[in-house]
């Protein structure tokens, strides 16, 4: 669940916010039937509106993706009848995700972006293309209603906010054969009370992904690496068998399945420690060290440790969930010696090895966990 803050006009507080629920669907053969036909409806269409994009500017005709999208329903009954069978908010959608890839395009080219990235056209064997819906949408705690195939039963029972909210869109999108629904919804909150407790640090690692300035800890459950060697063997028996087949088709799922857990289990982590560090430590100030992500997977030996980690998406998570609690955030420099300083006396040692997990201070004699050390350090930051 992630959403932005939209502002009054005269205050700084937030009063009307905009969130996203996302949560696992439970489709029948009907509505699987109807869900497929209406991503390749929008895989048709996006891809239908950049080939006629390529020709125009070929032909040196001046266009618009506005203007395709209309040319389209001029002659679709005639190019395309069954696209009658799904919503129009479909085919409106591939659009406007067409008309988005081309200005992203275009502003990395004015930024002189190396990666300009021109839109490519979408393979349906690249997986299942998601689809937007918005008009008759309807909530309930155990269902949702979408536009044409009415009541999809919903696998958690009463996450989707149902009161007091403005639905704005659904996206529907499928990952290792599940089905999935993300709503944007607009909600109006009361201002939320600036948190009193004492301030926290927060160190992240790769021996222990997180250790708070308070003693608690969150061990690194590696999810990647405990499931690398089933992620081997399938990509082996997916490589000798011919692509396109039943067997190979089933391989393909499974891996697929595996990856997806994979995701699911580093993802339930990182939620689990943004939601102590804001809502059940309720801080009044979260430091958090800056850190150089991408120089860490520079290094071959650090790569793929610090990939099954996580720590641009948990940085992330604490951010917004502090703006809803209240909850102020800090970044220390990044080249501040949280590890090598002590929390007692401030002595620095620089002679600090990586694989030196206790911090014993040659000047005040303080022996602590090297990772509680940098994590006070942090949170004196605070002031």
């Amino acid at each position: 669940m992630r959403g932005k803050v939209a502002y009054d006009g005269g205050g700084v507080r937030p009063m009307i916010i905009q969130r996203a629920y996302k949560t696992k669907l439970r489709l029948n053969d009907r509505q699987r039937t109807w869900a497929l036909q209406c991503s390749g409806a929008a895989r048709w269409c996006y891809n239908w509106g950049l080939e006629a994009m390529i020709k125009a500017r070929e032909n040196g005709r001046k266009t618009s993706v506005l203007a395709e999208k209309k040319r389209l329903n001029a002659i679709k009954d005639e190019v395309a009848p069954w696209l009658r069978d799904v919503p129009y908010v479909v085919l409106q959608g591939a659009f406007d995700n067409l008309d988005a890839a081309y200005k992203n395009f275009f502003r990395r080219v004015k930024a002189k972006d190396t990666k300009a990235g021109f839109p490519k056209f979408k393979s349906r064997k690249r997986g299942i293309m998601p689809f937007s819906l918005r008009g008759h949408l309807l909530v309930t705690a155990t269902h949702i209603r979408l536009p044409r195939i009415g009541l999809v039963r919903l696998a958690e029972k009463g996450y989707l906010p149902v009161d007091d909210v403005r639905i704005l869109s659904a996206t529907v999108s499928e990952s290792a054969g599940e089905w999935f629904v993300s709503l944007q919804v607009e909600q109006t909150i009361p201002d939320p009370e600036p948190a009193t407790g004492p301030a926290i640090g927060v160190d992240l690692g790769l021996h222990t992904l997180a250790v708070f300035s308070n003693g608690v800890s969150f061990d690194n459950e590696r999810p990647l690496k405990m499931a690398l060697r089933k992620l081997r063997r399938l990509s082996r028996e997916m490589s000798r068998r011919k692509e396109g087949g039943r067997n190979w088709t089933k391989t393909k799922n499974n891996l697929a399945r595996m990856h997806a857990k994979v995701r699911s289990v580093r993802r339930h982590l990182l939620h689990e420690i943004s939601s102590y560090a804001v809502a059940r430590a309720k801080p009044q100030t979260i430091v958090l060290e800056d850190l150089n992500v991408r120089g860490m997977m520079a290094r071959h030996t650090l790569a793929q440790a610090v990939g099954d980690v996580g720590m641009a998406e948990l940085r992330r998570q604490i951010e917004y969930k502090a703006a809803w609690n209240g909850v102020r955030v800090m970044f220390a420099d990044r080249f501040y010696p949280s590890s090598k300083k002590c929390s007692a006396c401030g002595y620095i040692k620089a002679d600090l090895r990586r694989s030196d997990r206790t911090y014993v201070c040659e000047s005040c004699g303080v022996v602590l966990d090297r990772d509680l050390n940098a994590a006070i350090n942090l949170a004196a930051l605070a002031g």
